[in-house]
């Protein structure tokens, strides 16, 4: 029974959301990692395990107060996750009692800062090269040679952004996925479609590579308020309302900035029956 006990310490996890773009959370500081694309997967069945958006592992770091790796729900691996950034900043900042952080990611080394009760992290800056994204293809960014003329824009992730006159009428479901794994982007990409109501507000909803349509995205957030200002319709700084919430981006010198809530839902522990299960 000890050593039972010792191994459900090691599985446990905690719930998170950031404007409803929802988290699972491991804590693997001191220890190796332990999320493989199995467990990935498994937890991230929302009638067979636990359910979310994406997973993020905390890791040790020694180049900043921690490391941090992202998987899909698919168990495939994410390069940046902005709101799960967030949700793991609140809750080293409440362990810790800093307002400040550097966390390390695929993405680079990224700054988090407490807000108030808000949570803001400098996504760095975009990357606007047809390699860096990357795309199959030497072409355009501001207009592929896709339906519907839309803005290719890297956050650590690919993202395909289009501008369309009324979000809410979007088939995201049907037409998501047919643009996620085009073959212009290697890696699969992002969907994001975006309803610009001024120069400082936009209406976004997104479908998300390995996860499908989310409440919200963090880094696609940030890729939306790039394209929309390189495209001219908006300025450098907006708001920008979300199935889960409203977020708040800001492109400025050194990054893309991007400040919102965070939520701990609960913690809990995997039984052995479902990880032998896996």
């Amino acid at each position: 029974m000890a050593n039972e006990s010792a191994d459900m310490d090691a599985f446990e996890f905690m719930k998170w959301h950031g404007a409803g773009n929802d988290f699972v959370m491991i804590d693997s500081r001191g220890r190796d990692a332990i999320v493989t694309g199995d467990l990935a997967a498994g937890l991230g069945d929302r009638n067979r395990g636990v359910g979310f958006d994406q997973l993020a592992e905390i890791r040790s770091s020694d180049e900043a107060d921690i490391d941090l790796d992202f998987w899909n729900a698919d168990g495939s691996r994410a390069g940046a996750c902005g709101n799960a950034t967030r949700c793991v900043a609140r809750y080293m900042m409440d362990q810790t009692g800093k307002d400040a952080l550097t966390i390390r990611t695929a993405r680079g080394l990224l700054e988090a800062r407490a807000d108030g009760d808000l949570v803001a992290v400098n996504m760095g800056q975009p990357q606007v090269t047809w390699k860096d994204l990357p795309l199959s293809q030497d072409v355009d960014l501001q207009h592929l040679p896709l339906d519907g003329d839309p803005v290719a824009v890297g956050m650590g992730n690919p993202h395909c952004v289009f501008f369309v006159d009324d979000a809410e009428a979007v088939d995201v479901e049907g037409i998501g996925p047919r643009f996620e794994n085009d073959p212009l982007f290697p890696e699969a990409t992002n969907v994001e479609f975006a309803q610009v109501r001024s120069r400082d507000e936009i209406r976004m909803r997104v479908w998300e590579r390995g996860t499908g349509i989310t409440l919200a995205c963090g880094s696609g957030a940030c890729a939306t308020a790039v394209a929309a200002h390189q495209r001219g319709l908006t300025d450098k700084r907006v708001r920008m309302e979300l199935d889960g919430g409203w977020l708040t981006l800001d492109w400025r010198d050194d990054g893309v900035w991007m400040t919102g809530p965070t939520a701990f839902v609960y913690k809990g522990q995997l039984t052995q029956a479902f990880l032998k299960g896996l």
